[in-house]
């Protein structure tokens, strides 16, 4: 009998404070106009002081159980993808841990920056799949404001912070009771390629400069590779499940450059309509994303029960990867 990961729940947290183009624009040499044009972003949340990885991270956790109508103290596994995690060490996922009160579960962080929720989901989908646990969180938290260097007009205007979450629970050949077809993770493609470090960067870290470090880009590189390796991993996610790309009914993709998302789905046929796309108002939340715009397509009823949904993305390393579920 084949165990597959089901989703439950979705949940996100967004920081306070909005930033808009506008507002930015005072800061730096920029303009809306700018930023629009080349990026499609309009606005990003910036966290304050008192909010941090883990609490985002905490708020994601606590609304996805919400939605799924279940208690923290069943969670017995969470994989939590962070490129700015509260501390060098512990992991911040055990922070999450202890604030959700589920000790003495599975508990660590994935880093592989902006893929990192793809790589959580699919560690995590890989143990609950074993057995090695039942239920789990996946979650991808970042503030990446804190490694901004906000004097640099390529790289600043691009990023925001944030948290998203699911609940993951391992049943036994689920099927979606109107469509008949297996429910939950049906296939997941992960990759990384660690010649192109220099491309997508931060230029510190403990064992080197001792120091947090700022984010380094070279924007025009990363867009075609991120072209290339998305629609290549999504074919092969579709291969690996036996479907055909017409199959699927949404396509939630990394939220990084609205050029990056329509230049993809026209290289793979998409209709922009089954594209979620949440860039303008969230900006790139790196691993936060795509757990960010999946949980705003459910919250809004764009996505339902029992549609087949592609989950992609690409970032620092570089790494990337895709995951198919029936939701």
């Amino acid at each position: 009998m084949m165990r597959r990961s089901v989703v439950l729940g979705t949940g996100s947290a967004l920081p306070r404070r909005k930033l808009g183009n506008e507002e930015l624009a005072r800061m730096v040499d920029t303009s809306d106009e700018w930023i629009v044009e080349r990026t499609g972003i309009r606005n990003r949340h910036v966290a304050a002081p008192d909010e941090t990885t883990s609490s985002l991270a905490t708020e994601s956790a606590k609304r996805a159980l919400e939605a799924a109508g279940i208690d923290a103290k069943s969670i017995d596994l969470i994989v939590l993808a962070t490129a700015t995690p509260d501390q060098t060490f512990p992991a911040t996922a055990t922070i999450v841990q202890n604030e959700l009160g589920c000790n003495g579960g599975i508990a660590f962080d994935v880093a592989a920056v902006c893929s990192g929720f793809l790589y959580a989901l699919g560690v995590a989908d890989s143990m609950l799949v074993s057995g090695a646990a039942n239920r789990a969180l996946v979650i991808g938290s970042e503030t990446f404001s804190r490694i901004l260097d906000w004097e640099d007009r390529t790289t600043c205007v691009l990023f925001g912070d944030g948290a998203g979450a699911i609940v993951l629970e391992a049943r036994t050949e689920p099927l979606d009771e109107a469509s008949n077809q297996p429910r939950g993770v049906l296939a997941t493609k992960l990759h990384a390629d660690g010649q192109h470090n220099q491309l997508l960067y931060v230029d510190g870290g403990p064992s080197t400069t001792g120091t947090v470090g700022k984010l380094r880009m070279k924007g025009r590189e990363v867009f075609r590779h991120a072209v290339t390796n998305l629609t290549s991993v999504l074919l092969e996610v579709v291969e690996a499940a036996g479907i055909s790309t017409e199959e699927i009914d949404w396509l939630v993709p990394h939220q990084a450059n609205a050029r990056i998302l329509d230049a993809t789905a026209r290289k793979l046929g998409f209709s922009p309509d089954k594209v979620v796309m949440t860039v303008d108002q969230h900006a790139n939340t790196s691993a936060a994303s795509v757990p960010l715009a999946l949980d705003a397509a459910i919250r809004d009823g764009r996505i339902k029960q029992g549609d087949l949904v592609m989950l992609e993305a690409m970032g620092g390393g570089f790494t990337w990867g895709a995951s198919l579920i029936r939701i």
